[in-house]
């Protein structure tokens, strides 16, 4: 008999999970595991103690969605509160595990986790499959390790690439072992916080199908900069990020409303995101630990460094700017950003700041909802000019970007931007600026 353990990681869902779909074809018993973010996984400059709490009850309520939802097939998610290196020898035993399975994941560190395991455990058998990208890496026209440096150069070799028609739905899945102990309830924050996002495929699904049903993406192009409104971006990034909602089928979807209702400019700029997000993680699995070095992948480090009392201003929407305090309080009360937001305050940090850029990329994957490690740190090195840009670097004007995108100042009376002390710099000599060095 195959006892099989299916780790889900960026793969929150049922509907096209070939990974899931493998392990039921190929186990006789299932174990449905996730293992809850620890400060132990974390790797940056800043660490933090916890996700933020947006973040965390958007990950908690999609893991209450899985669960829900694997309890129609009479099963269940057992959410371990540590990393699998501490906790799976343990399970292993007591179930007989003898196959793990898993989607594919870009991140270094879930990797570098994933080989440590296959070595300690060389006689029992691992299977990685693709679920979060729109191409398999055998798909590719170039070898991983030969990617294209800039997007443009990518995106002409796979924009015509024939994609994947995204599997059904599970359709059964084996029994859990039979010796299993009642699994821990999915601790949800005591509180409840007001969120236009839900976490889960249930909401995903909802969203998906309700904005295809909208005139919203005839009309993306146009209204994608705004720095608010439910209805002026897809808002499918927090989906994405935790796997609620598979890519595949989001493009799925998207070209059937190109052929139903309207092909434009702006249904093929959703596409073009959808690519750019592509690109990411494909950089990702190309760069490893460089995506978290200082230097990024450039030969020079940049020549920031770290001011505590700056990027404490920062973090509290306390700076000169208002328009970074109004998009920081966003951040702060939300969990969310929009893209042209994120933009604005990562270049204030690095450019006015002056400020090391991992510091704001960490910052960003304590309390964003959508955090996706290839997306958040690609961007970041995209905008610091240590990535993937052939630009030196991202300086946007932050009067200019006020007068483009809140002319009326609107947006900074509502998030309170003008709310700051003016100051920049403490003189306290204990924030004396505090250099790093690129293994740090």
């Amino acid at each position: 008999m195959i006892t099989g353990l299916f780790l889900f990681q960026n793969d929150l869902r049922l509907h096209d999970n070939p990974a899931l779909q493998l392990a039921a074809q190929e186990v006789d018993v299932l174990l449905c595991v996730y293992c809850m973010p620890t400060r132990k996984q974390t790797h940056q400059a800043y660490t933090f103690a916890e996700l933020g709490r947006h973040r965390q009850q958007f990950l908690l309520q999609s893991l209450s969605c899985l669960n829900i939802q694997l309890s129609s097939y009479h099963q269940y998610l057992l959410v371990l509160p540590d990393p699998p290196l501490s906790t799976f020898p343990e399970i292993i035993t007591r179930y007989n595990v003898t196959a793990f399975y898993r989607s594919q994941h870009c991140g270094y560190y879930e990797n570098q986790i994933w080989q440590l395991l296959k070595q300690q455990y060389p006689y029992l058998s691992f299977t990685t499959k693709a679920t979060h990208t729109i191409f398999e890496q055998s798909e590719l026209p170039f070898d991983i390790n030969d990617l294209p440096a800039t997007f443009s150069k990518f995106r002409k070799q796979v924009d015509d690439k024939p994609i994947q028609v995204p599997i059904p739905k599970v359709d059964w899945l084996p029994s859990p072992p039979a010796n299993r102990v009642q699994p821990a309830s999915i601790p949800f924050p005591s509180t409840a916080l007001t969120n236009e996002f839900t976490g889960g495929e249930t909401a995903a699904l909802q969203h998906l199908q309700a904005y295809f049903s909208s005139p919203h993406p005839s009309q993306y192009k146009l209204t994608r900069n705004a720095l608010e409104g439910w209805d002026k971006s897809t808002k499918f990034s927090p989906w994405l990020a935790l796997g609620c909602l598979s890519v595949r089928t989001l493009l799925e979807t998207l070209s059937r409303y190109q052929s139903e209702i309207e092909q434009s400019a702006s249904t093929e700029w959703i596409k073009f995101e959808l690519l750019w997000r592509e690109y990411f993680q494909w950089y990702a699995h190309c760069h490893k630990a460089k995506l978290f070095s200082f230097k990024g992948i450039k030969p020079h480090a940049p020549t920031t460094s770290f001011y505590f009392e700056r990027f404490r201003r920062w973090c509290n929407g306390n700076t000169p700017f208002p328009i970074v305090n109004a998009c920081m309080n966003q951040l702060n009360q939300t969990g969310y950003m929009s893209n042209r937001g994120r933009q604005i305050v990562a270049s204030c940090l690095v450019n006015e700041l002056s400020i090391d850029w991992r510091y704001g990329a960490t910052y960003f994957e304590q309390h964003l909802i959508d955090y996706d490690v290839a997306s958040n740190w690609g961007n970041w090195q995209y905008l610091a000019g240590v990535g993937a840009d052939p630009q030196e670097h991202r300086h946007f004007n932050l009067q200019k970007q006020t007068e483009t995108y809140d002319p009326n100042h609107s947006f900074i009376r509502k998030w309170r931007g003008h709310q700051t002390d003016g100051n920049l710099d403490a003189v306290d000599a204990a924030d004396w600026p505090i250099g790093f060095s690129d293994d740090e």
